[in-house]
């Protein structure tokens, strides 16, 4: 259902954006201007980005499959990343004394957050459909290749964390079956909402916020000296899936959204439930007994995922208070 064509380059949203889609086009190798003074969370530096880090993927209409490891372009993207992680990691600190164990017991305490701050709470307590259908487009970004960006990690763990990760990535892609492959299923729950069920598709619609949530997963994934920040994110994930996913199948319910639609986040609550055991005792056990010096690098990804969700949250619930669209202007499904 969600196609295999690659989608259209995204359109710039500034002089950074402007040049990395221009040299994608075949123009000029990119002459991007430094990131120094470039905000590390604004829209111009996280579609950059975002469109360096899509070559990995499906990459671009028109755009040379080569270009995935052309040494300018990945110049440009560490230039981008150094600006993104020193951001990151100013705004996420971890203390010494801080424990993967902590940080993830921290996030099993119901509700993590404050039910006034949280998407979950309010797309079920008062959520419109049209709501229901923004927050579908703005995760589409990462459900339409859900599971991917952390499977970049499988190769940089050994043993128990190996066999478990690739346990729950299993699962993720439909365990042998192309109809049950996660990224399908938010596929139909699309097609439900009436949207569109293209890859890609709702690019130029996301805020910063949403690029930044799907970016990190990029980030952290595509460099092994991240890969403990990586199984910290998707223990993040997978801790807090369950709860928040019955909330939005209940909201998918009250709407009307359709079956495909309140089934995703069904599927989710029983499979993250269980997910959630496995990867906590075997993925972030197993890497933490070979591997004890990574825990800060954990709580690093568990820090960094709930900031910029946290993040995203804000910029949603702002703008459906006071009756606007969370996406970006004239850019509504």
């Amino acid at each position: 259902m969600t196609g295999h064509l690659s989608p259209p380059l995204p359109e710039p949203r500034g002089p950074l954006s402007a040049a990395v889609t221009a040299a994608l086009r075949g123009g000029e190798p990119a002459n991007a201007p430094s990131p120094a003074h470039c905000a590390p969370y604004g829209d111009d530096l996280q579609l950059a980005l975002y469109a360096l880090y899509e070559l990995h993927y499906r990459g671009f209409e028109g755009v040379a499959d080569d270009l995935e490891w052309n040494s300018g372009l990945l110049a440009v993207r560490a230039a981008l990343e150094d600006r993104f992680l020193d951001a990151l990691r100013t705004d996420v600190p971890v203390a010494g004394a801080d424990t993967a164990t902590r940080a993830l017991a921290e996030l099993q305490v119901e509700p993590a957050t404050d039910p006034e701050d949280s998407v979950s709470h309010f797309l079920r307590a008062e959520g419109t459909r049209q709501h229901l259908r923004e927050y579908a487009a703005l995760r589409s970004l990462y459900h339409l290749k859900e599971a991917d960006p952390h499977a970049w990690v499988i190769p940089r763990l050994h043993g128990r964390a190996k066999a478990a990760m690739v346990a729950v990535e299993y699962d993720e892609f439909g365990a042998g079956r192309a109809d049950e492959i996660h990224a399908e299923l938010f596929a139909a729950l699309m097609a439900d909402l009436g949207l569109d069920t293209a890859y890609g598709r709702y690019v130029d619609a996301a805020p910063a916020e949403a690029l930044a949530t799907v970016n990190l997963m990029s980030l952290l994934g595509l460099h092994r000296s991240l890969r403990a920040a990586l199984v910290g994110h998707f223990a993040a994930v997978e801790v807090t899936s369950s709860p928040a996913s019955r909330r939005l199948a209940e909201a998918m319910r009250r709407t009307g959204a359709g079956p495909a639609a309140v089934r995703f986040y069904t599927e989710h609550v029983e499979a993250d439930a269980v997910h959630e055991q496995v990867v906590r005792r075997d993925v972030v056990g197993g890497l933490l007994e070979s591997d004890p010096h990574l825990d800060t690098d954990v709580v690093f990804g568990i820090r960094a995922t709930a900031f910029l969700e946290d993040r995203l949250a804000v910029r949603l619930l702002r703008a459906w208070r006071e009756g606007a669209t969370a996406l970006r202007a004239d850019k509504a499904p």
